[in-house]
């Protein structure tokens, strides 16, 4: 699915003061930090003393206005950009002129084609940016920015850039599994379905890369885009974030970011945000609920090829969620049964909680993380301890117990959890 802008608003509300990648290309613009710790909400935002800054240098006062070349030049110059700078000529020979048959997926951006660079032999993926289509210069400058400064393993790796004449290239480390929506949305009927193991130990991948973004960066990002196409996925399933070219610098606190345009993918986004381009941190948080709900049935968030009222996955959902009888029939046929009745119950319970349609009450991605954690400990091969990112503390009984006793009762107490966390949903229905 591509993205698009799915709604329009009046272009006479207030523009952000946060951020517009934009300001990159503009004279004299103030420094901005990016630091490494946040509390979410209103908590402090005091930063330990060891922790690493990022800085995103302004430009010098000019009398012109700089040409995006000239900017990304400046900017790798005085260490911002780690990414490295390719000329057209190096990718159109690591992906031998572009070939059809190099050819990885193809969106409203652009095209991406799998290559190899001529130095090194790394395996890499080039995204060609359609200069008619979706992604101009803003939203080129902030994907390179936004991922040349933040760096986690459920984030995919920024290699480097190609700024050549009108020429936009994004060189990303190569995923050769291919997107979560290859292997989980209108799947071939010889193509093996993904295990319910799989499903959530991406959804808890996914969930960690959101988590990040949302609390350890500072100020935090919010995705904005969050989406099965955007999620990427190793030769071990593990899911990387993807495409930031929509990504935002949000508010602090409970503060709204306003919008001047809504972007994103009709079917993702949070209510509040398609009315009235009210953007927060909890924005994202429904888009993680819709892409957990199309891991747990295998249905896409907009479906036209299904009768009227199950063509939107969220609309069909809800009234299944006010009963915990009704959470088997939301599996995913092709798991033909092959899922845990208790995990299938926590993982629907967590869905409902994001999906909600009062953004103040959906969970925080760290308690969303603490959650997944255990579902996805549950499955065999996947047990893990919660890597939250965040100085807050979690929820004590999230904590991954330290041996088998302890095991079933802090299974108990997150199952006991979960419940709680569906009758207070349904309560509020």
């Amino acid at each position: 699915m591509s993205c698009f802008s799915c709604f329009s608003i009046s272009q006479n509300k207030k523009a952000s003061k946060k951020f517009d990648a934009e300001r990159a290309l503009q004279p004299a613009a103030p420094s901005r930090t990016l630091t490494a710790d946040r509390g979410s909400g209103g908590e402090s935002n005091k930063r330990p003393e060891n922790h690493t800054q990022i800085t995103q240098h302004a430009a010098p006062a000019q009398t012109t206005r700089p040409t995006p070349e000239a900017t990304h030049r400046k900017e790798a110059s005085n260490g911002s950009i780690a990414a490295q700078t390719f000329t057209f000529r190096e990718l159109a020979s690591a992906t031998k002129n572009f070939r059809p048959d190099n050819l990885l997926g193809e969106g409203g951006f652009g095209r991406v084609y799998k290559g190899s660079l001529e130095k090194t032999g790394q395996l890499v993926a080039v995204k060609q940016l359609d200069r008619s289509g979706l992604q101009g210069n803003r939203e080129f400058l902030v994907e390179v920015l936004m991922l040349s400064l933040l760096h986690h393993q459920n984030l995919v790796k920024l290699i480097g850039y190609c700024a050549d004449g009108a020429q936009r290239l994004l060189v990303y480390e190569f995923m050769p599994l291919g997107s979560l929506e290859d292997h989980l949305l209108g799947i071939a009927p010889d193509q093996k379905p993904l295990s319910w193991n799989n499903r959530m130990k991406i959804a808890f991948d996914a969930a960690k890369g959101l988590e990040y973004l949302h609390e350890k960066a500072n100020p935090p990002i919010i995705f904005r885009d969050l989406k099965s196409s955007n999620i990427l996925l190793d030769e071990n399933y593990e899911a990387k974030l993807s495409d930031f070219g929509l990504a935002k610098l949000g508010p602090v606190g409970d503060k709204l970011q306003g919008s001047s345009r809504v972007m994103g993918t009709y079917g993702y986004c949070a209510p509040e945000y398609a009315r009235s381009g009210d953007l927060t941190l909890k924005s994202d948080v429904y888009s993680f609920g819709v892409v957990l709900l199309e891991l747990i049935t295998g249905r896409r968030a907009i479906d036209t090829t299904k009768p009227i009222k199950e063509q939107n996955l969220v609309a069909w959902a809800q009234p299944l969620f006010k009963d915990k009888r009704s959470y088997g029939k939301l599996a995913d046929p092709l798991l033909e049964g092959g899922y845990p009745e208790i995990g299938l119950n926590e993982a629907v319970a967590v869905a409902a909680m994001c999906l909600q349609e009062e953004a103040t009450v959906r969970p925080f991605m760290i308690d969303i993380v603490a959650t997944l954690s255990h579902i996805a400990a549950a499955q065999p091969g996947t047990a893990r301890r919660s890597t939250s990112t965040s100085g807050r503390r979690s929820n004590p009984t999230m904590e991954e117990p330290q041996d088998g006793g302890e095991q079933d009762e802090g299974r108990q107490r997150a199952v006991k959890e979960a419940i709680e966390w569906g009758s207070e949903f349904k309560s509020q229905l």
